[in-house]
């Protein structure tokens, strides 16, 4: 396995840009569009968006001895987006976008117990200092607990198994196939609740449904290379950087403050992402 830590943090920096306005989107469009309905279109318009870089590559590129793993990758992945979803159409979202910070977290866990790989000491340290990072954004005790963030962080749990099983993959699947299988399953999955949950949208939120589905897949093919080329436990600090997309995208949308912790939080993050690019330069024994 492949490990460029510098490439797989510029890759995962994109990726989580792409995914934040896709979250500004679905917030903009959760009320007037039901669950089902958008996770639906947000699997299909980016299963569609990803036919132009299929056929470039060719169709036949498209054979797999991987499908168990690319089943538990759409389960998984599709599990996550259903909670995330739930959580963007109930929390500001700053804080819906925080509350899948704890997924780096996760990560060297789950790559621990499944791919047995090691969790360095500065890797650790680097995840320490983000999460004291994410703890001076998030505040805690300085607002009421909201339940629905527990939604969020069982999100982060079945997205960090479905980024894992990404890794797992690396050997023989390339990016496009991975997403190409994950846009398939998780398009005839997500159907299923459409038999008792579709609403037909109305025709101006069409257009928020495609760039919805265009913008998740464009992040989640960023994201997909990331995670073939570099360790889920060092690149996984940058999913921080989702903290400044968020904050930029509340202020000037919805009006949301930045507050004096939240800059001192995403200077943190920041660092621990930094120290953590260090470490790419270092061998390891």
């Amino acid at each position: 396995m492949s490990n460029d830590i510098v490439r797989g943090a510029l890759y995962l920096l994109l990726g989580e840009f792409f995914l934040a306005v896709m979250a500004a989107i679905i917030k903009h469009v959760s009320s007037d569009v039901p669950q089902e309905t958008l996770v639906f279109i947000r699997n299909l318009f980016g299963l569609i968006a990803l036919t132009p870089i299929i056929a470039r590559v060719g169709w036949q590129q498209l054979k797999t001895q991987q499908l168990p793993l690319h089943l538990v990758r759409a389960i998984t992945g599709l599990s996550a987006m259903y909670c995330y979803f739930y959580v963007i159409g109930h929390m500001p979202l700053a804080e819906a976008i925080l509350v899948k910070l704890s997924v780096p977290f996760l990560l060297p866990i789950v790559a621990f117990l499944w791919l047995k790989e090691r969790i360095s000491t500065i890797t650790f340290w680097s995840i320490v200092i983000g999460f004291i990072g994410v703890v001076f954004v998030l505040r805690p005790g300085a607002d009421n607990f909201q339940p629905v963030a527990l939604i969020g962080l069982a999100a982060a749990g079945l997205a960090s198994v479905a980024k894992v099983s990404i890794r797992r993959m690396s050997a023989s699947e390339p990016g496009h196939r991975i997403v190409f299988y994950f846009g398939v399953l998780a398009t005839l999955i997500s159907a299923i609740p459409l038999l008792w949950g579709w609403q037909t949208p109305s025709n101006d939120m069409w257009i928020w449904l495609v760039l919805v589905g265009i913008t998740g897949t464009v992040g989640q093919l960023f994201m997909t290379q990331a995670y073939l080329i570099a360790k889920p436990g060092q690149v996984g600090p940058y999913t921080y950087s989702a903290v400044l997309y968020a904050s930029l995208i509340g202020y000037f949308i919805w009006g949301e403050v930045l507050l004096w912790t939240t800059l001192v939080g995403t200077a943190l993050i920041i660092f621990a992402g930094l120290i953590n690019m260090k470490r790419g330069s270092i061998r390891e024994p």
